[in-house]
């Protein structure tokens, strides 16, 4: 029955996640939106610490993790947001938000390992104003982000070797909204852009792990995403509105809307990491991730001031257990988890780089039978800067996810 649910819950979701607004950072008007996936609540909780893969857990960062998958898993996860603006002269804004963050499921076979589900990419979420010279004001709006659809499949080489890849199908829909309002004209000019974006892409990776001593374990990670181009079709409609008191629009006049077929290139994304520990023990890793966003060209790039540079992505973090078979304290069976991140986004404005960083911590608390657990990440990090007139974001990112494990395809045994 759980099966059936899941699959339910899972096109649900798909549809669902395709107008679903996650984040509320004015920096979500450049490109395809603010990324928005940082990997499972597990990773999350580490920093986004992508380099493990175990028997109980997906890692939907690297394929090969399938193939070291010894249950059925179903992982599911969530987020709440909130945050705070601030520009050069101490002014601010604050909100939140929520949204789903992934919803899959990972199946073992044999020495195979296969896995399917849906991840939010990016998202648009964004509501700015500005003042004119003429007592006027320009409001710019936006909603919609980029979610993927993946089939994945993983094979353990040997006991210290798994590779894998993943065939993902990207879709979405953007719509920005500007208003220019005239303070000596009654009527106010609106122009809204939809853009409905599709496309094809995959991965690759490789993970790599072996015991270098009677407790000791080492466990390398390589992921490679190839660069491709997602289709887009852009359609533009002007109009004459007039705004009522409660800020609602009417149309008196439009003009008819215009279709463009353009591609967005999205960037090759390369990272690798390593790490020590002692399994269902301990463990500290890290990461490196190169995007090659030089080379990208977004939904905004005819703005001129805005540029996009190679970008990279530091992450550390690891986890400690206190003792993992414990029978007579479930607290000594929590998963304790740390980590720490940098991101150089890529994102240039004026001469100005757009980072990124977050600190993280989270636990992961066993609930149910087959080491089933439901896991709690916090996260406090910064975004962007004050300097050049531009905005510093501060967010604070509570997530919950669940790792649920059963038993599929097991022998029947007669007496």
């Amino acid at each position: 029955m759980i099966k059936k649910i899941l699959v339910l819950i899972l096109a649900h979701v798909a549809v669902v996640s395709y107008a679903q607004e996650g984040t509320s950072s004015p920096y979500s008007f450049y490109g395809v939106g603010a990324s928005k996936f940082k990997g499972t609540i597990e990773n999350r909780s580490m920093g986004g610490l992508s380099v493990l893969a175990d028997s109980i857990h997906l890692n939907l960062q690297n394929p090969a993790s399938y193939g070291k998958l010894g249950l059925t898993t179903y992982s599911l996860g969530a987020s709440y947001s909130k945050y705070k603006i601030s520009n050069a002269s101490n002014e601010s804004s604050s909100g939140e938000s929520a949204a789903l963050e992934y919803l899959a499921v990972g199946i073992p076979a044999g020495k195979f390992g296969f896995g399917f589900g849906v991840i939010p990419l990016t998202s648009v979420g964004y509501d700015l104003s500005t003042n004119t010279s003429n007592g006027g004001e320009n409001r710019f709006t936006g909603t919609g982000g980029v979610n993927k659809v993946f089939l994945a499949a993983g094979v353990k080489i040997n006991k210290n070797l798994s590779i894998g890849m993943d065939v993902n199908y990207n879709f979405g829909n953007i719509e920005n909204k500007a208003i220019a309002i005239d303070s000596d004209i009654q009527l106010s000019t609106r122009e809204v852009t939809s853009t409905d974006v599709s496309a094809f892409s995959m991965s690759f990776g490789i993970n790599y792990s072996k015991m270098i001593s009677e407790k000791l374990e080492i466990v390398a990670s390589v992921v490679s995403v190839p660069s491709f181009k997602l289709a887009s079709e852009r359609r533009r409609e002007l109009a004459s509105i007039v705004l009522n008191s409660n800020g609602q629009e009417r149309v008196v006049q439009a003009q008819d809307v215009k279709t463009e077929d353009y591609e967005i290139d999205m960037p090759a994304e390369f990272k690798f990491g390593g790490g020590i520990g002692q399994p269902k023990k301990w463990f500290a890793g890290a990461e490196y991730g190169y995007v090659d966003a030089g080379e990208f060209a977004g939904i905004s790039s005819n703005e001129s001031n805005i540029n996009y540079e190679k970008g990279a992505k530091y992450k550390v973090g690891g986890y400690y257990i206190p003792k993992y078979n414990s029978l007579t304290s479930y607290f000594s069976r929590v998963v304790y988890r740390a980590g720490f991140r940098y991101e150089e986004t890529g994102l240039n404005i004026g001469g100005q780089s757009i980072d990124e960083f977050g600190m993280s911590f989270g636990v992961g608390l066993p609930v149910g039978r087959l080491f089933s657990n439901a896991n709690i990440s916090f996260e406090y990090g910064q975004r962007g800067t004050t300097d050049l007139g531009l905005v510093k974001e501060e967010f604070f990112n509570f997530s919950i996810g669940l790792s649920l494990n059963d038993r599929w395809f097991r022998k029947i045994k007669f007496n």
